[in-house]
């Protein structure tokens, strides 16, 4: 792969806009989920389930868990975690990486992951799945490749780990959540593993004729 170096941006456009969309989506699913119930249109069902549709493979990376609800389907808030989390990450790293391939290799890499995550969902999961959290995953996985002894802060942890740490330990902790299926976790952990892989997968096609790393 071979890389362009220009002028790192804070918001560089894809980034930028993949934000806009994630934040504009999120936000009609708050105005119109109560009446229309518009998370479970473009989220991804199953595709045994009459719901499924194919689109619904890239709708889903732009919708989020938008509220809250009781074991008898009241609502009981709205829920900032989710897009909060995806949305941060995706500027933290995919800014980085935006300013190193560029826009459109980018924004190519980031729906293939998103992709590849959904596809791992479908296999392996029977509930519907919202969320960017498939294609942030390949761009982590990306970021650690690409700059692994970069040192990282990661929450409650006092002491920097580089990013190739980082990368694995989610990646297993997400492993370990796939394979035991604590009880009341809603997370799509094979999507994220799903997105992580595909990630890795292309990173090294790209990088196949040129070996340089960035640290």
């Amino acid at each position: 792969m071979s890389f362009n170096y220009r002028p790192a941006e804070k918001f560089p456009p894809a980034v930028k806009n993949l934000i806009l969309i994630n934040v504009l989506v999120w936000v009609a699913q708050l105005l119109y989920d109560p009446k229309y119930g518009l998370t479970a249109k473009i989220g991804l069902w199953p595709v045994s389930d009459e719901r499924f549709r194919p689109w619904q493979l890239i709708t889903h990376m732009f919708a989020h868990a938008s509220y809250n609800t009781n074991i008898i389907g009241e609502t009981t808030g709205i829920v900032f975690y989710h897009i909060l989390f995806n949305m941060f990450a995706l500027w933290m790293f995919g800014r980085i990486l935006e300013n190193v391939w560029g826009a459109r290799r980018f924004l190519i890499f980031y729906m293939i992951c998103g992709l590849g995550a959904g596809l791992a969902h479908l296999l392996t999961d029977s509930s519907m799945a919202v969320g960017a959290s498939g294609a942030v995953f390949g761009i982590l996985v990306a970021f650690g490749m690409t700059f692994p002894n970069t040192e990282l802060y990661i929450m409650f942890i006092p002491i920097p780990i580089k990013a190739k740490w980082a990368v694995i330990g989610l990646i297993a902790i997400d492993l370990f959540g796939g394979i035991y299926q604590v009880p009341g976790d809603n997370i799509a952990h094979f999507a994220h593993l799903g997105g992580a892989a595909t990630g890795f997968i292309l990173l090294k096609i790209w990088n196949k004729n040129n070996r340089r790393t960035l640290y």
